[in-house]
């Protein structure tokens, strides 16, 4: 049985505070974000390994973890996309697309510097939100299941590059 499109709003808020000095964005949840109302939920998503391995800390397991290693390493979280048609998590079935607006991160916020997780969120972010930021994007290699061209070295060797903005 084929999925068909759905025409969806985002439904989890930013995760910043403050203190938060690196924006990632995704592109759009997947159903296991959805379902667990935050970011990277799919259990085969590398995203919170990676960046407990990037930050040398234990690997988060529930959702107020995952907030607290976020922000207390000034990293705040959101996704490129506000509204999409879209098939099940697949980046390549993206149409009608709102961009989510990001004043109400950057001017609450040190945020200075954007890194995007994969390539539909660079996209998105440079077509839709860079004009009104100006703040150039980093674009980094999706810690998605589907990139299984990246193993979780390749990707700690790309994702490095956060590290300075974080420590500063």
């Amino acid at each position: 049985m084929k999925t068909k499109p759905q025409a969806l709003v985002h439904p989890i808020p930013p995760l910043y505070n403050e203190d938060s000095r690196l924006l990632i964005l995704g592109s759009f949840p997947s159903p296991k974000s959805r379902e667990a109302r935050f970011f990277y939920g799919h259990p085969q998503n590398r995203f919170w390994p990676l960046l407990a391995r990037l930050l040398d800390e234990a690997p988060p397991q529930s959702v107020e973890e995952k907030a607290t290693l976020a922000l207390s390493h000034h990293i705040a979280l959101w996704d490129s996309i506000a509204s999409c048609t879209i098939v099940g998590a697949s980046d390549s079935s993206v149409k009608d697309v709102k961009p989510n607006d990001l004043s109400g991160i950057l001017h609450g916020s040190w945020v200075a510097h954007i890194a995007c997780n994969g390539a539909l969120s660079y996209t998105m972010y440079m077509r839709h939100l860079f004009p009104a930021t100006g703040i150039e994007a980093i674009r980094l290699p999706s810690t998605s299941p589907a990139n299984a061209a990246f193993s979780m070295e390749r990707l700690a060797e790309a994702w490095r590059v956060i590290l300075p903005i974080l420590d500063t």
